[in-house]
């Protein structure tokens, strides 16, 4: 079976177009946005390959065909947790249910790696933030939300059986936005309540795209950047986020708490956008941009929406002290009046117990499962899973 570089229009629309024929009969499926993958592997929209690496394949059979497709990379912009042990990525990974195709596919991704001085593979990951094209879907099958994939259930032993070990979990959690919370929120609601104006809470403007950059920044590096894998980010970096969300954001979707208008939390969440993009070409020409902007009029107003969490922190002196109770019984009246009805909360690593705490305490349950896996190059090394954060 040829294994072929990614180096040509042509190889690229077979990568791009094999997932189609894979999930042809599955109803749940939708497609990526080929833009999104191609920003993934562009040096203009992908800082990372300033001094990074990324290469991919598509492996044919002697028809021309293809019948799997993954990706490389090197992230040299990434500190290693563990400076003993570099770590590259695979991901990107699409194949029929054929273990000497996916193996031929695992084989390329490790001999490039270790070419390049690594001794280990993640994957299957995204040569970017966590948020996107992270971690192989192993339990729950439903519409995989905006920037994730749906993947075979087969994808599991393709990979076990090749050898990877798994490094941690990521879960997606579910609730009716309508639960009630818990009697416990309402004391930490009422608590700050009688504090204001010293302790505020409020959705963005999103007119204010400023303030809200700096905000998103001041909490994101307090409560997120210290942990392993999440590097600091940029103010830069912030406001072209802002940027990139402006056309879809819903500002009731964005809350902060605030002690002396310094911000001290958030939940960031946008609408579901899958629920829009199922209806849209994934090549998203002009045709598909218009069709966009039509079905986004048409769901925005509706009673029954879905709602996507994309992160959610509390900068470190301020957690455990019911900020975040408080900030919940604020966003989720609001998410009500906006007529949302569900709510899925993505990425929560199995090493953040606290934040699994937090999700069980509001009555969110596990709704997907995401896996993380790891292969050693040196085969005899002791394998150790993802730490705890403690």
């Amino acid at each position: 079976m040829p294994l072929l570089e990614v180096n040509s229009p042509a190889l690229v629309r077979q990568f791009l177009d094999l997932p189609a024929r894979l999930y042809q009969n599955q109803p749940n499926w939708i497609s990526p946005l080929d833009p999104d993958i191609e920003a993934v592997f562009d040096p203009v929209k992908n800082g990372l390959l300033a001094r990074g690496e990324a290469i991919r394949w598509v492996l044919t059979n002697a028809a021309g065909t293809a019948v799997g497709r993954v990706a490389a990379f090197v992230n040299r912009d990434a500190g290693p947790a563990d400076p003993t042990l570099p770590v590259g990525g695979m991901g990107f990974f699409e194949c029929e249910d054929d273990q000497a195709a996916a193996s031929e596919l695992f084989e390329a991704a490790r001999h490039w790696l270790a070419a390049r001085g690594m001794e280990a593979m993640d994957g299957p990951i995204n040569f970017g933030e966590r948020d996107r094209f992270w971690g192989l879907l192993t339990e729950g099958f439903t519409e995989p939300n905006y920037g994730m994939f749906l993947h075979q259930p087969y994808y599991q032993q393709l990979f076990e059986r090749y050898g990877f070990e798994l490094f941690f979990r990521q879960y997606t959690c579910y609730r009716e936005v309508d639960m009630p919370l818990h009697p416990a929120f309402y004391k930490a609601f009422d608590k700050y309540a009688q504090q204001y104006p010293t302790f505020r809470f409020q959705h963005a403007n999103k007119r204010d795209t400023e303030k809200l950059a700096h905000d998103f920044h001041h909490v994101y590096n307090l409560a997120w950047a210290n942990h392993s894998g999440i590097n600091p980010m940029s103010l830069d970096k912030a406001r072209e986020l802002v940027k990139q969300m402006q056309p879809v954001l819903d500002e009731r979707l964005l809350w902060f708490a605030y002690h002396n208008d310094e911000p001290i939390a958030f939940f960031v969440s946008l609408p579901e956008l899958n629920q829009i993009f199922k209806h849209v070409s994934r090549r998203f020409g002009l045709l598909a941009k218009l069709r966009f902007l039509w079905e986004k009029r048409q769901y925005m107003p509706r009673r029954d929406k879905k709602l996507f969490g994309v992160i959610f922190g509390v900068v470190p002196e301020w957690q455990g002290q019911g900020v975040e109770s408080a900030l919940m019984v604020h966003a989720r009246a609001e998410f009500m009046r906006a007529g949302y009805r569900e709510i899925e909360m993505n990425w929560i690593g199995d090493f953040n117990p606290r934040m699994l705490a937090l999700t069980r305490s509001i009555g969110a349950r596990i709704y997907k499962t995401h896996v993380t896996y790891r292969y050693l190059f040196d085969r005899e090394r002791p394998f150790e899973r993802s730490p705890i954060i403690r």
